[in-house]
């Protein structure tokens, strides 16, 4: 072999070894990876993962730092930017929006008991019918205002037109008879809305975060898969060691006696391997 060529040969191999044993050591770290950073938006989850995935998680050996953000847009784009590893406050079809929007590469990897959505008041006794023109703050997010438009339409309030979830509005709304007035607001607003709204749709988390109980909602959502939460990772995460130890942690024994111990979770729409 000439000389030059040979040289070049060499040369090419021991990029391709160091390839490999990049990827070997990337793989390596990945599975000896044992300080985990978890993010959460206030409300239930980040205290069902302390008191039941967390004691799983330090059988194995791991750390966790919990790292709270205000909105689920912090959260996810933490994610996304690889600082910090998961996060734990939003369901699939919130998810599946956040990525089409954003260009973001996010998925679910275990669901988590989740409290649904209800319609809860201050101005009025529980019992009390949604009368006309009442004032009734929803979500302003299209994905979570068409969860509240929903429960308004199955009290037979209402009639909305179908929709994909990132395109609903308010104007979806085709019929109202009774001239509810629909006031679209964030949703961490919903709570504090209650001071000036006869009703507000207010999503499980915020409401349990200020202190509303599930058993004192007026009418809740009926939940279906796609709208319990889940641990969101990046894509390339989903396989590694860790992301599965998280998985198997909240599908263990451990966490289903915890979560149905404390009687602060009844009410829960619970994930099906915890049924």
């Amino acid at each position: 072999m000439h000389c030059l060529t040979r040289l070049r040969f060499l040369g090419l191999m021991a990029v391709s070894v160091l390839s490999i044993a990049a990827g070997d050591n990337a793989l390596a770290q990945s599975a000896e990876k044992k300080d985990l950073k978890v993010g959460f938006v206030p409300g239930p989850y980040i205290d069902e993962f302390k008191i039941g995935v967390a004691p799983e998680l330090a059988k194995k050996g791991y750390q966790i730092r919990y790292v709270e953000f205000s909105t689920g847009l912090e959260a996810n784009n933490a994610v996304f930017k690889s600082e910090i590893d998961a996060n734990v406050m939003q369901h699939t079809v919130f998810l599946n929006s956040y990525n089409e929007r954003q260009k973001t590469d996010l998925v679910g990897i275990v669901h988590v008991p989740t409290p649904p959505m209800g319609i809860y008041s201050k101005k009025h006794p529980l019992g009390t019918k949604i009368g006309a023109g009442a004032k009734v703050a929803v979500p302003n997010d299209p994905v979570n205002l068409q969860r509240a438009l929903w429960i308004l339409r199955d009290l037979g309030l209402v009639e909305i037109r179908d929709s994909k979830p990132i395109d609903v509005t308010e104007l979806d709304v085709v019929k109202n008879p009774g001239g509810i007035k629909i006031i679209p607001l964030e949703a961490a607003q919903a709570p504090r809305a209650l001071d000036d709204v006869d009703f507000a749709a207010i999503q499980g988390n915020f409401a349990i975060f200020s202190g509303l109980k599930l058993t004192n909602a007026f009418a809740l959502e009926r939940m279906t898969a796609p709208y319990i939460n889940v641990v969101a990772v990046k894509r390339d995460n989903a396989e590694t060691a860790w992301a599965k130890d998280i998985v198997a942690a909240y599908k263990s024994p451990g966490f289903k006696a915890a979560i149905l111990a404390d009687r602060f979770y009844d009410g829960f729409t619970l994930p099906d391997y915890m049924k």
